[in-house]
């Protein structure tokens, strides 16, 4: 399991290091940085596929990703005028996430590229990367290091050993030095990252991918477009579909789904109380659409290390809400999921759905952080802001994970 996800230098995430649950819950009024947690956990997630500078590029480049304010707000709290001063560190975006004591953790530090002649200068560098043991980077825990072109690995003697390839300043060492052999710890992370999933809502209008018949295969993790929705709820009805049936009834009362087979084409077809026929995916609310979506994102045979979800709520009937939370925290056993939200209604579901799928006798939003080490079953995190910075509420230096980013 990951305990801890931080970041650094990113849009408003000045300096944030999130404790991590089987199901982490971050919400706060818009504007205080819930999406920057949902594209930082996507921009990790590309580091595992080689993807991070093209992914930080769409986004405008490094320079538009990075944190805006001055390097230090300890002045403007004391109620000084807000300026810019010299900076002391190096401009860059820092992206960690943490493991527990058994786990392995990493880091990528991404820096503006040296000038040169280049058309590529908007593609941030990859300055710093590290993978090591347990939540916090240590020179003991160290199992692999790069520094600019050169990656180190650590021997069985606890030497350092230099690759023979020099990596690329725009590639990770993740992907540039594959042996698992040679750098098993590299591989691992490496593997785990490809595994993460991310769902940004679902395009359900007339047009929609989700509303065509398609040629159907066996589909182990749904689209992140959901353009094979209806193969994805086959793949899971032919290995848990006593799971997908009761989900489904949860939500409509009385209700079956089936997938329908024409001429190597596949379509889903929910019957519902009433109705002489089913109905097909282009006939059904945009509401009903969307919760399917998210149940074959959720209920998926082959679970992701980590399911990021932002906003699952949107446009759904306030009756969804419910079997909405009992499919997430059913989900949260399977995978670890941090879930990006703004409705407090979502938010005291999931609360009721674990603490009757653990039997807690308490809320779990009442579990207290004494030892932060540990993977709860639920974490909540409330953002604001605070002079354009994103800060978790109620956190301070006692509460806060323990994290060390290095030097490069």
């Amino acid at each position: 399991m990951y305990s801890t996800v931080a970041v650094g230098g990113y849009r408003s995430l000045r300096d944030v290091v999130l404790p991590l649950g089987r199901l982490t819950v971050v919400t706060g009024a818009n504007g205080t940085g819930k999406s920057s947690v949902y594209r930082a956990l996507r921009l990790l997630g590309a580091c595992g596929r080689g993807e991070v500078v093209r992914a930080l590029a769409q986004e405008g480049g490094l320079e538009s990703a990075l944190w805006a304010g001055p390097e230090s707000l300890a002045q403007a709290r004391r109620g000084h005028a807000l300026q810019g001063t010299m900076r002391s560190g190096p401009i860059s975006v820092r992206l960690g996430v943490g493991g527990t004591e058994a786990d392995l953790s990493y880091l990528v530090d991404l820096g503006i590229p040296v000038p040169g002649e280049s058309a590529f200068a908007r593609d941030p560098e990859v300055k710093r990367e590290a993978v090591w043991r347990g939540p916090v980077m240590r020179p003991a825990t160290l199992a692999a290091r790069r520094r600019h072109h050169s990656v180190e690995l650590r021997a069985e003697d606890e030497r350092w050993e230099k690759t023979a390839a020099a990596v690329h300043p725009w590639a990770s060492m993740l992907t540039d030095v594959v042996d698992p052999i040679a750098a098993p710890e590299l591989w691992a992370v490496r593997q785990e990252l490809r595994t993460w999933r991310f769902y940004d809502g679902f395009r359900v209008d007339g047009e929609a991918p989700a509303r065509r018949p398609q040629v159907g295969t066996r589909t182990w993790a749904l689209a992140e477009d959901g353009s094979d929705l209806a193969a994805a709820l086959q793949t899971i009805r032919e290995d848990s579909g006593a799971e997908l049936a009761a989900a489904v009834e949860d939500a409509f009362d009385g209700a079956r789904l089936e997938v329908a087979l024409h001429d190597g084409l596949f379509d889903v077809a929910l019957h519902q109380p009433g109705m002489l026929r089913p109905l097909r995916s282009a006939e059904l609310s945009d509401g009903t659409l969307r919760y399917l979506l998210w149940l074959a994102a959720l209920l998926t045979p082959v679970p992701p290390r980590l399911l990021a979800l932002n906003e699952p709520e949107t446009s759904l009937h306030p009756s969804l809400v419910p079997p909405l939370a009992r499919a997430v925290a059913a989900a949260s056993t399977r995978a670890q999921v941090v879930l990006v939200t703004h409705s407090q209604a979502l938010v005291d579901a999931l609360a009721e759905a674990v603490r009757e799928q653990h039997a807690l006798a308490i809320d779990p939003r009442e579990v207290g952080d004494d030892d932060l080490a540990a993977v709860p079953p639920l974490r909540l995190h409330e953002l604001t802001k605070d002079l354009g910075e994103t800060q978790v509420a109620g956190q301070g230096m006692l509460t806060t994970p323990s994290w060390e980013w290095g030097r490069r």
